[in-house]
């Protein structure tokens, strides 16, 4: 499954004895992966900051959710003719250690392996700080994502308009691509060539009377240059004066000339717009041709006896500095900054779920800070029930009200404004993995 529970529970002996006993129930009963989330120790600040922080963080979560699944969209977008390849680019930039943070990993890698970026936010300085070094990072991101895929977005409707225009019937269809010079008597004083639209029943009577539908038509001038389902479409060459008769007399006959006048360098201008609008389009994705290598590795716990999340793929510590070169040959400037910046919004979310669990436990918890922090991967949806139920027994004692309140629903739980459902004796938050949904 793609789904992660997040949860924590007080750091004491009882509570550590505990999280034992559900890691041994979850990992006997095989109804998820544990392992531990390695949360940093931040600057509390006062209680009442930490409810105004919890309520702040609570938006921001939902806020960077929604805009890493616009960005996932996105990309599958722009890569409408390799969508099976999609999952693959939405990869999480970033190392487990210093030495790999050039590499670039699997999601559910990041997030079970996950590590606090002291770096790009420091543990050390007000959370309030993180939070708005995090939400100004992902405001930015926005702002980027609605220019660029407003500028795609405005290449592609173009180019659908262009295209449009060589489907459809021969009333509506453009017809640069269909007639050629040869087709038309030009620059002459006095003939002109029309197109006439021929109902395919009508194709005989055309040829016995499009000569006498009016004076000076040119005498086996017509021919057929094309047609579809419904009719086809024939030239006809007449003088200038009497267009408007032949018209009119065509009209009556069930024959309908179709006005265009051949422009060679319109033609040619929409021809070479065609082109330009297919070649910037393309050029917006083009394949990554370095595929990642792969290995496992796992990650020992000494504080908390958990079962390893089995072995998340990772690329190999081994991977060339020529791989990692050539990894974004060949991509377009669009995928390539929806990928980078995908990754960008996507450890600041899981940075993001990290705080919420901090700020809700010391919450929750009390002061001093003491609490542990536990990432469970359900192994199948069916087992969530079960799972719950676990963690329901095991954490009981933390809030024998919310316990309760989770068997019987009429219990209400003082002080909160929350649908019961949403509500556990452990601080629990979700993580669904499952973007393009």
């Amino acid at each position: 499954m793609s789904e992660f529970w997040l949860i924590s529970a007080p750091g004491d002996k009882e509570n550590l004895q505990a999280l034992e006993r559900m890691n041994t129930v979850t990992s006997k009963s095989n109804l998820s992966y544990n392992t531990k989330f390695a949360i940093p120790d931040f600057k509390v600040g006062t209680l009442d900051s930490l409810v105004g922080l919890s309520d702040e963080l609570g938006k921001l979560d939902i806020f960077a959710e929604s805009l890493i699944k616009r960005m996932a969209q996105s990309v599958a977008e722009v890569m409408e003719d390799s969508k099976g390849k999609v999952q693959e680019n939405l990869l999480a930039n970033g190392g487990l250690k210093e030495k790999m943070k050039c590499l670039k990993i699997d999601l559910t890698s990041f997030v079970t392996h996950f590590e606090w970026d002291m770096a790009k936010y420091p543990a050390k300085q007000p959370l309030v700080g993180v939070v708005d070094t995090l939400a100004k990072q992902l405001a930015q991101i926005e702002t980027d994502l609605k220019t660029r895929t407003a500028a795609y977005n405005t290449l592609k409707t173009n180019l659908e308009n262009l295209q449009k225009k060589s489907t459809g019937n021969l009333f509506t269809r453009t017809l640069s691509d269909i007639v050629s010079k040869e087709d038309f008597v030009l620059d002459s004083e006095y003939l002109v060539t029309l197109l006439v639209i021929v109902p395919k029943s009508n194709y005989t009577q055309w040829q016995k009377t499009y000569e006498s539908l009016s004076d000076m038509v040119v005498p086996r001038s017509t021919k057929l240059i094309t047609e579809d389902s419904e009719g086809g479409l024939f030239t006809v060459t007449l003088f200038r004066k009497v267009i408007d008769d032949f018209k009119t007399k065509a009209k009556e006959n069930k024959f309908t000339v179709r006005e265009f006048y051949y422009d060679e360098k319109e033609i040619k201008r929409e021809r070479e717009e065609l082109s330009r609008l297919l070649s910037d389009k393309k050029q917006q994705y083009q394949t990554s041709c370095v595929a990642l290598k792969k290995g496992s590795s796992t990650f020992p716990d000494h504080k908390v006896k958990v079962t390893p999340l089995g072995h998340p793929d990772r690329p190999a510590a081994g991977q060339t500095d020529r791989e990692r070169e050539s990894e974004g040959e060949g991509e377009g400037p669009l995928l390539r900054w929806l990928k980078v910046n995908f990754s960008e919004a996507f450890i600041a979310w899981i940075h993001i779920k990290a705080l919420r669990v901090f700020v809700e436990s010391v919450l929750r918890y009390g002061l001093p800070v003491n609490f542990q922090a536990v990432l469970l991967q359900p192994h199948k949806k069916s087992s969530t029930k079960r799972l719950r139920e676990v963690l329901n027994s095991v954490f009981r004692h933390l809030d024998q009200v919310a316990a309760a309140s989770i068997l019987d629903a009429s219990v209400e739980i003082p002080g909160l404004q929350l649908n019961n459902q949403d509500y556990f004796p452990y601080v629990y938050f979700r993580i669904d993995l499952s973007l393009l949904d």
